[in-house]
């Protein structure tokens, strides 16, 4: 991190504590998929440090509208896949409020809001 980016002194959304809650959210939302090939998927992690960590800073999120990250996902939940993070209007004011973002996932029960690419092992989350 440099000075000039102060990425994790300006970000309090986009934490551990939210990854944390993503990843059981997750491995909740696949059991309960439609997909027969997601049913049996987890997630064992979701990395809270983007590379470039850049991508942080209440500027960059405001521009691109979303974060890129990691995930494990999979049967073993050990498959590294590319995570996208979308924000919709609702995360990304409370992204440059620096407010909690949980309640911006989307039900377990609703299946519109991610789509996950076993092949590619990428996967896009919308948030509200």
């Amino acid at each position: 991190m440099t000075d000039d980016n102060k990425t994790y002194d300006e970000n309090l959304s986009f934490n551990e504590d939210f990854c944390t809650h993503l990843e059981y959210h997750l491995g909740k939302t696949f059991e309960l998929s439609e997909r027969d090939d997601l049913k049996e998927f987890w997630c064992d992690g979701v990395s809270s440090i983007p590379i470039p960590d850049s991508q942080l800073t209440k500027k960059s999120a405001n521009d691109s509208r979303k974060i890129i990250t990691k995930a494990w996902i999979g049967k073993t939940g050990q498959d590294e896949y590319e995570m996208t993070i979308q924000f919709g209007k609702y995360s990304l004011r409370r992204y440059a409020k620096g407010t909690d973002m949980k309640d911006c996932i989307l039900s377990e029960n609703e299946h519109d809001w991610y789509f996950i690419d076993t092949r590619s092992k990428k996967i896009q989350i919308q948030l509200r």
